[in-house]
């Protein structure tokens, strides 16, 4: 093989450059799909939650959840608000934060076992119902909501006067 047919490093790094800038491309259609399916999901378990309250309250009771009545109200009316402002991604970050925290309660009430498996049994953990919707969550604090969010739309105006 001649020297000038091998790939040199000024070539892989070219490559290199080519392959990270087109998955570079790809985090905000892929934040976007995230945002409306789980923005989505998160909207329909927290209205859920609060059209059949007392069900809701019966079932936190159950866990034994202090003020079972007010704490469904509570996470029903974040998933549900908190839902709705990820699928459009406004205050993305911010929300979520209680909608990270609404799982992790979840975690520990009505999925105990498998949070105690979270090193034990992998498997249990993330086949878990609130392992999807909090490591959305997750990704959307750690990474923002992309460039298809309201979030970015009111970031690229100016300041009004």
């Amino acid at each position: 093989m001649s020297r000038n047919s091998a790939p040199t490093r000024m070539h892989l790094r070219a490559l290199l450059h080519r392959c990270e800038a087109f998955a570079s491309s790809l985090s905000s259609p892929l934040l976007l799909l995230l945002r409306l399916w789980w923005g989505l999901s998160f909207a329909r378990t927290g209205w859920g939650k609060l059209r059949h309250l007392d069900q809701t309250a019966d079932y936190f009771a159950s866990l034994h959840l202090p003020a079972p009545k007010l704490n469904a109200l509570l996470a029903g009316s974040t998933e549900c608000l908190g839902g709705a402002l990820l699928l459009v991604g406004l205050f993305s970050r911010l929300v979520s934060v209680p909608l990270i925290f609404t799982m992790l309660v979840a975690y520990a009430t009505a999925d105990r076992e498998a949070l105690g498996a979270i090193f034990s049994d992998t498997d249990k953990f993330v086949s878990a119902a609130p392992f999807p919707f909090l490591l959305v969550a997750l990704l959307v604090l750690a990474f923002g909501p992309g460039r298809f969010s309201l979030d970015q739309v009111f970031a690229t105006r100016p300041p009004p006067r």
